[in-house]
């Protein structure tokens, strides 16, 4: 049968179109299981109905025509089950549907399965046959193997619109097909407006080699197409930081350097003396590039992939004198592409933009991190979506929850646009709470700080009112450098946000690579990164890293004195042991130039399981803990959230979660410690109530959810808070517990944070 499995899927697979590949998938079911006929339903989830959309041994003609409303007969009955249905004898089942259309009268024996996706059921594959009998345990076994599949062929087929197409072809004059797509959340809000596909004229791929006329004028052709870019690259910049300071254009001044004659230029000059024109040139160097940077299973490294074919792409065209021929943009653009980078987010003219859709990426990419800090709603890894499909048409964009919909229902647009009058209402209710401090409704004051990574969060964070940097990710300027920063310009970089938050504190974690975050000029290759050499361990392993970085801080501290210094990826005591043994040193040393140097607060994050159960241990030798709840629940749950077939389990209100955190809280405070929690769990609305109510004692969230996460405190007391949760630790299901704290907000007037487009 696994030989039969193969071929069939290798045909289905081959098919030209999809509406082929499914009289395909019949026919070959019939034949591999010598049963007289097979029918493919497929899910209209529009109208609620399985539509037999292939057959083999029914009547033909009913294709299209036959529809099953959901819920009812034996096709409905399997989806309703999610489990496949073998009966002897299918007129006698009580959910037997007759419908004569089909022309089934005479079959008796039926056997289903259903076609399931990441949890949806997206149809059902049928075998029939004339003779009552059950098919036996194999036949059985083979047609549930065969749709799950199936499954992922059918899922792309309804993620490129053509189921959808295939279901308007048999319908008349319907409106054009809603569709949607899931992808991750790279900046929350609600986006709507009108399609604009971002794509380039100018192909590296088509680039030939060919041997040079002359050398040196190929040379002096690309030193010109260069500075053309660098200029362009210039001016984007300006156009994209226009209100921002000028210290914080941090990514196109990236931009420029790689453009310089110095740095890729100097590859391709190499390879135009080693025998190719200017063009053949460029492609191999940015071919190298990208491949190397492709190679590692990083998403970081991944998503600089993109930005160095990106620059290609516009060095390419000015080699060869093409005018870059821009989208038209519309009022409300949605911009969309595959590889979306900062250089195209910056080309909209302002005001124009609504949202951002980008097939690959994550919420940490480049594009990510400046939508959010222009509060553009993005959804990045919208994977197997048609790009250019979507042009000129309405799309929404659900930042919150990663959603694209693309020609929705009129129903649905007015939902959305309700819910966007909404969030700008609320936004604009926000703005007196600035000022105001973080209190509970009976006056408990707690703490509510910043999470930051890049110059361009700061005066984000300060708009906001943080009163601090909960957490500071010390890697992001190593990772958008070429090497290792020198321990002066470390200092520099620390300084400046040192300067820009005093008297505040500011958390420093110590590098923190490996995992997501592979530094481009340190490669490491690794089976399992996440649970591989990252974190305290590679500092460990490379003392002089760790100590230039600490030195760096120390001397960035003199005179402000709110630094505090966090380690990151605890597992075991003797890691704090011997990497205080190490900042002791670091302090020794640089006391000797600048002894009124003051010694800073040190701090673990608890972001594994076996910290957990060590938390009261690792507070006894530290100043404070701080739950990294991303990294813990991740871990705690076994699932990586940027996974698109898991991430659907990541919830930081799973039980266990809750628990885990809980337990940290009352071992710190046993030993005096302060506790904070950083991640997205601190900026939740529903989560930051229970937080509350465990005991920490500040909650560190994205500069965008200060004023919101404000308002929700506000509105609860200390005993209130406690006694939902109470309630929700005796609940069993992450799905209970949300609901029930959606009803709490709703029930004490914050209804407009909970909600409404979830679909």
């Amino acid at each position: 049968m696994l030989k039969t499995l193969r071929r069939i899927i290798q045909e289905v697979v081959a098919a030209p179109e999809f509406r082929s590949a499914l009289d395909i998938m019949v026919k070959c079911v019939a034949e591999a299981l010598n049963t007289e006929a097979c029918s493919i339903f497929l899910l209209d989830r529009r109208h609620g109905e399985h539509v037999l959309l292939a057959t083999s041994g029914l009547n033909p003609l009913a294709i299209g025509k036959v529809r099953v409303p959901v819920g009812q007969g034996l096709i409905g009955f399997v989806g309703e089950r999610e489990e496949p249905l073998n009966v002897s004898d299918a007129p006698k089942h009580p959910r037997f549907l007759h419908v004569p259309e089909v022309g089934e009268e005479s079959y008796h024996a039926f056997l289903g399965a259903p076609v399931i996706y990441h949890r949806q059921v997206l149809g059902v594959v049928i075998a029939q046959q004339h003779t009552p009998r059950r098919y036996d345990d194999a036949e059985e076994a083979f047609l549930v193997t065969l749709a799950a599949q199936l499954a992922a062929v059918i899922a792309h087929a309804e993620a490129t619109g053509e189921v959808a197409r295939l279901l308007d072809s048999h319908q008349v004059n319907q409106q054009p097909a809603e569709e949607s797509y899931a992808g991750i959340s790279g900046a929350p809000g609600v986006g709507i407006g009108t399609g604009v596909v971002v794509t380039f004229s100018a192909d590296l791929a088509s680039v030939p080699d060919r041997a040079p006329d002359d050398i040196e004028s190929e040379i002096r052709l690309l030193e010109t197409a260069l500075a053309a870019s660098q200029e362009e690259f210039r001016i984007l910049g300006e156009r994209i930081y226009e209100h921002l300071p000028s210290e914080e254009r941090e990514l196109f001044a990236a931009y420029q350097q790689l453009l310089d004659i110095t740095d890729l230029g100097a590859d391709i000059v190499a390879a135009i003396r080693q025998g190719n024109w200017a063009q053949g040139a460029l492609r191999s160097v940015i071919d190298a590039h990208v491949a190397r940077l492709e190679s590692v299973d990083d998403d970081y490294l991944r998503e600089r992939a993109a930005d160095i074919r990106n620059l290609g792409h516009r060095v390419l065209a000015y080699l060869q004198k093409n005018e870059r021929n821009l989208p038209e943009y519309s009022d409300n653009t949605i911009l969309i592409g595959e590889e979306l980078t900062a250089a195209d987010l910056a080309e909209v003219p302002e005001g124009c933009l609504a949202g951002l859709v980008s097939v690959k990426g994550s919420g940490s990419s480049h594009v990510a991190i400046l939508a959010r800090a222009m509060g553009v709603p993005t959804v990045m890894g919208v994977s197997e979506l048609n790009v250019q499909a979507l042009a000129d048409k309405t799309i929404i964009i659900d930042g919150f929850y990663g959603q694209v919909y693309v020609s929705p229902a009129r129903e649905l647009l007015e939902e959305f646009e309700q819910l966007a009058a909404a969030e700008r209402d609320l936004s604009d209710s926000l703005e007196s709470l600035r000022d105001q401090p973080a209190q509970t409704a009976d006056g408990e004051l707690i703490g509510l700080l910043v999470n930051t990574g890049l110059g361009l969060d700061v005066s984000l964070s300060l708009a906001a009112g943080a009163e601090g940097v909960g957490l500071y990710r010390t890697e992001t300027p190593f990772l958008i450098r070429d090497r290792f920063p020198s321990g002066e310009e470390q200092r520099i970089m620390y300084r400046q946000l040192l300067a820009s938050f005093a008297p505040r504190f500011v958390t420093m974690r110590t590098l923190d690579i490996g995992g997501d975050k592979l530094l481009p000029y340190f490669p490491v290759h690794e089976d399992n990164p996440f649970l591989g050499w990252r974190g305290i361990r590679v500092m460990l392993d490379h003392p002089d890293i760790f100590l230039t970085q600490v030195r760096a801080m120390l001397r960035a501290s003199r005179g402000f004195n709110n630094l505090q210094i966090m380690l990151p990826m605890i597992t075991d005591a003797s890691e704090i042991d011997e990497a205080l043994r190490l900042i002791n040193k670091a302090y020794a040393e640089v006391c000797e130039d600048m002894p009124d140097i003051v010694m800073p607060a040190m701090g673990v994050m608890i972001e594994v399981p076996a910290a957990v159960y060590q938390a009261r241990i690792i507070a006894r030798r530290v100043n404070f803990l701080s739950v990294g709840s991303n990294d813990l629940t991740q871990y705690l749950l076994a699932v990586d959230r940027n996974n698109a077939r898991v991430a659907g389990l990541f919830d930081p209100l799973h039980p266990a979660v809750l628990r885990a955190i809980l337990q940290v809280v009352e071992a710190g405070h046993q030993e005096g410690r302060h506790v904070s929690i950083c991640g997205e769990m601190a900026g939740d609305p529903v989560a930051a109530v229970l937080l509350v109510a465990m005991g920490f004692d500040s909650l560190s969230m994205s500069a965008s959810s200060l004023t919101r996460i404000k308002w929700v405190l506000r509105h609860f007391t200390r005993q209130q808070a406690s006694q939902l949760l109470n309630e929700v630790l005796a609940m069993e299901s992450p799905v209970m517990i949300r609901c029930h704290m959606e009803l709490a907000l709703e029930a004490a007037g914050l209804e407009k944070l909970v909600r409404a487009g979830r679909r």
